[in-house]
């Protein structure tokens, strides 16, 4: 007599994985109602804009955001306040480098020599915003302003306006390739997660005290976190490089405000330990389509900031509000 074998359990695609991991985060419901609305309404009001065949362009104007959003992450996971106001700036410093000091000073152009100078540059860069936050004990916000002029003023020393042309390879991250750099950067981010590395970061940004009796090493963890922003932040200064095409000292330090408004939008808590990638892809779409709708109609930049400042506020507010609802059901 033989026992039938039971028959094998199917795995959960990609899309029912990405739709449990949104489910457990009830946070980022919000940013994700918002990006389902507002794409229907860019499609509405530009169907040509968001045809599948215009997909390239459309990442490629999203993907600076998206991939600041992603930078912005890292420092903030690991909690103590660690919001990082210089991603902006150092995306602007990576562009000036890349088009005016490699390009067109050293004739350099070669994707295996450029890709990994931005890398490195940005690395760097979160290594010295982590020995000033987390080795001195500046509060991050102080230390990365500092840092924040710093890269602001070397960017201006080398491009003082803007100049310069970038070759084709870079041209094309902002077109039929723009996914390319926004793959990697997830890629990344799993590959991140697959390590016991991450689970100290999400720890260290929820309970630092804790994880410090524990053992964990609290401060090779969150200096760390710095160095992966800037890894990231210098894959966003590619990308603005790629839908610039040139060197422009005054466009980098924009990305500031709206990186951090996206990561919150998105339900990443401010205060560390809580919320992830997906959380700040989400919450920069929303952003880029909220942009995308208004320029529709020819609204002011005025008026733009005004709708930053609004879901900044409203966004940070609904995530306390979930956190303050969460801990009391737990209280009960």
């Amino acid at each position: 007599m033989t026992i039938a074998s039971a028959p094998p359990i199917p795995r959960p695609t990609i899309v029912e994985q990405l739709l449990r991991s949104l489910s457990r985060r009830r946070e980022t419901g919000f940013a994700l109602v918002l990006f389902v609305v507002l794409l229907a309404v860019n499609i509405l009001l530009n169907p040509a804009r968001f045809a599948p065949a215009a997909w390239g362009t459309v990442i490629g104007l999203a993907a600076p955001l998206i991939a600041a959003s992603i930078a912005a992450t890292p420092a903030i996971l690991g909690g103590r306040g660690g919001i990082d106001v210089s991603v902006g700036p150092l995306m602007g410093f990576v562009n000036a480098l890349i088009v005016q000091t490699f390009i067109a000073d050293a004739g350099i152009s070669s994707p295996w020599l450029v890709v990994p100078a931005a890398l490195a540059a940005g690395a760097l860069a979160g290594a010295l915003n982590g020995f000033l936050a987390v080795v001195v004990r500046i509060q991050p916000i102080v230390a990365t302003l500092g840092t924040y002029l710093l890269f602001t003023g070397l960017t201006l020393t080398i491009v003082p306006a803007p100049t310069g042309s970038v070759p084709p390879w870079i041209q094309s991250l902002s077109g039929r390739l723009s996914i390319v750099p926004l793959v990697a950067l997830a890629a990344a981010w799993l590959g991140l997660k697959q390590l016991p590395y991450y689970d100290q970061l999400m720890a260290v940004g929820s309970d630092d005290r804790a994880c410090y009796t524990a053992g964990v090493p609290v401060a090779l963890v969150r200096f760390l976190s710095y160095c992966i922003t800037g890894v990231f932040a210098g894959t966003a200064g590619l990308l603005l490089t790629a839908l610039i095409g040139s060197a422009d000292p005054n466009v980098g330090a924009n990305f500031t405000l709206l990186a951090i408004s996206a990561v919150a939008l998105g339900g990443v808590s401010l205060g560390g330990g809580r919320g992830g990638m997906l959380a700040a892809v989400i919450g920069a779409s929303d952003i880029f389509l909220l942009q995308s709708a208004l320029t529709y109609f020819n609204v002011s930049t005025f008026v733009l900031q005004i709708a930053y400042g609004i879901i900044l506020v409203v966004s940070i507010s609904l995530n306390g509000l979930a956190a303050m609802i969460e801990r009391r059901t737990a209280a009960r």
